[in-house]
């Protein structure tokens, strides 16, 4: 089965491929050397490609990213679902790195670039030239993100870093699953995705600095990092007690009722109440007096008595159905929400509202794709290119680079693109 079969209901949005011209997008004119792979470096890249930037993505003759091949699904051109999620608005440019001449092209594209991003091992491209430090002399005011798994110094700056490690064990995975169970990783590769917004943030903070100073710097992000700052107050918590934080399954570690509860026939649903009058509301839509037992009537005194108040609730909520509980819930201002599948999510009139899948078969392509979440009023996010075929864009951008049909035609022949 491929995406294409999807009900076209999911289809919440076409998107607006062509730039309209109305404004100049954010990032225009900013050049990006992709040397990255997989997930975390490429979801960096094609954040920035949507807000406008040049993003020039190197891939290996004949192989391409590994996403490439992580199927199924595909769309009916063969491009896998997970290569699609974070390569569109980006060149694909085939190079062998490990040749002479491969490590030419690159220098020279380089020479004409404000960034390079990659996550190679710590040391990795120093063998080719291609490193910071070998970089930065001849090119001061080139901004190089590297994103590894545990960043460029300390004991593992050398070990490889992969999402599912690095959720165990920074402690996310502890803090994740159900308390009576083993512990679970989070449903996608979020380690990744977070750490590639890090670096995000950092590239656009450097090009910042860089126009203050007029010198580029390294970014050094590292999976790890990232998942330690993803454990916020839970991870506060323990600073401040020095106790291990438990696993609670959908329960909050600070807030109470803040869960999952079953409605008639086991539908569940979310109730999130924050604080003391929105306890007081609830309580009222039960008809009871709870919030004025000192067990109940303040936060502190609800996490205490977790297990006597969330048995109770679980008792009221059973008595009626899901559709209700909404219904009432949300007409008293009380945070509540239905757990969608997938297709439930994107189906959202809210997600269509939004804008987030875009289409982009008015160019010729059978890829849809989940949208930018950033709105911007005057220099928007723009699809001005599906993901690319593999090597799409090597000979017109060697071309670009000054070498001319023959030169292209031996290096190809070579294996070196």
């Amino acid at each position: 089965m491929t995406v294409d079969t999807i009900d076209p209901l999911l289809i919440a949005a076409t998107a607006d491929i062509a730039n309209k011209g109305a404004a100049q997008s954010a990032l225009q004119g900013i050049k990006v050397l992709d040397l990255s792979r997989v997930l975390a470096g490429p979801s960096c890249t094609q954040v920035l490609a949507d807000l406008g930037a040049d993003v020039i993505k190197v891939e290996r003759p004949r192989v391409g990213d590994e996403t490439r091949h992580w199927a199924p699904p595909t769309f009916s051109d063969d491009t896998s679902a997970y290569y699609a999620t974070i390569n569109r608005n980006k060149k694909s440019l085939t190079v062998d790195i490990t040749t002479p001449a491969g490590q030419t092209i690159i220098k020279q594209l380089i020479a004409d670039s404000d960034i390079v991003v990659e996550n190679f091992k710590v040391g990795g491209l120093k063998k080719y030239g291609l490193d910071y430090d070998s970089l930065k002399q001849d090119h001061p005011r080139l901004i190089y993100a590297s994103l590894t798994g545990f960043g460029q110094t300390g004991p593992d700056a050398a070990r490889p870093g992969y999402d599912y490690i690095i959720q165990g064990l920074s402690g996310l995975m502890s803090i994740t699953g159900p308390s009576d169970g083993e512990p679970h990783k989070v449903g996608v590769a979020v380690v990744d995705l977070f750490a590639g917004l890090q670096l995000t943030i950092g590239i656009q903070a450097a090009l910042l600095a860089r126009h203050h100073t007029g010198l580029g710097q390294q970014v050094d992000v590292a999976l790890l990092d990232s998942a330690l700052a993803m454990l916020a107050n839970v991870g506060m918590n323990h600073l401040a007690s020095d106790n291990v934080p438990p696993r609670l399954g959908n329960e909050h570690p600070n807030i109470v009722p803040y869960q999952v509860f079953a409605a008639e026939g086991q539908a569940h649903f979310i109730l999130a109440c924050g604080n003391d009058q929105q306890f007081a509301k609830l309580c009222d839509v039960l008809g009871v007096d709870w919030h004025t037992d000192s067990r109940f009537m303040t936060n502190p005194a609800r996490v205490a008595h977790r297990s006597i108040l969330c048995d109770a609730l679980t008792k009221q909520f059973a008595q009626q159905p899901r559709a209700y509980w909404l219904e009432v819930l949300d007409r008293a201002g009380i945070p509540c929400g239905a757990i969608h599948n997938v297709a439930e999510a994107l189906a959202m009139p809210q997600a269509k509202a939004r804008e987030m899948i875009v289409d982009f078969k008015a160019i010729g392509s059978p890829v849809r794709a989940l949208g930018s979440p950033i709105k911007l009023s005057e220099s928007p996010v723009t699809y001005r290119m599906p993901p690319p075929r593999l090597s799409e864009h090597t000979e017109s951008t060697l071309t670009d680079l000054g070498y001319d049909s023959d030169t292209i035609a031996k290096l190809k022949a070579d294996g070196i693109v």
